[in-house]
């Protein structure tokens, strides 16, 4: 009988050992393709949600600022106040004060216009306690604002002011 020769042994393993790795090495790059595919899609949806999600918010904020009815401005005369003396002054302090009040709206503003004399008597009679030290002080005329605005609100209740603008503020 004639012998066969033998094959070399490879670092590989014999020649069985090659075919039944090609395709462990085949099906591990598919793997990674499909691995790498599903990323790729989860990535992009994510993105795709985010632009949309985000637009989506953006329109919703168009939306609400086109609903925004438009405010109305109440001018307050202006006014002359003396203020209480600082402990030691012989000279009389003046402010002088000229007010707008901000409006949800026309109907609102006219249904405040005539109470009018009350919102100015009560700022006459806030104002005439306060000294000039009290405008000094850090965030004194915010105070004031903040102050004006609560006493005008009891002063023409049911209805509301947003808010109190100085227009005029000056101290003498």
């Amino acid at each position: 009988m004639a012998k066969k020769p033998k094959k070399a042994p490879t670092p590989e393993g014999d020649g069985e050992g090659e075919e039944g790795a090609a395709p462990a090495a085949g099906g591990g790059k598919k793997k990674l393709i499909i691995i790498v595919a599903a990323f790729l899609v989860l990535a992009g949806g994510g993105g795709g949600g985010f632009l949309f999600m985000r637009s989506r918010a953006a329109h919703a904020e168009k939306a609400a600022s086109e609903q925004k009815v438009p405010v109305a401005f109440m001018d307050v005369r202006e006014m002359t106040m003396n203020l209480m003396p600082e402990p030691g002054q012989t000279q009389p302090r003046f402010l002088k004060l000229k007010v707008a009040l901000e409006v949800r709206d026309a109907k609102v503003a006219s249904e405040i216009q005539p109470l009018m004399p009350r919102v100015e008597d009560t700022f006459q009679v806030f104002v005439r306690d306060l000294r000039v030290g009290d405008f000094e002080a850090a965030g004194g005329t915010y105070r004031l604002r903040e102050e004006l605005l609560r006493r005008v609100n009891v002063a023409v209740y049911p209805a509301k002011v947003d808010a109190v603008l100085f227009k005029d503020f000056i101290i003498q």
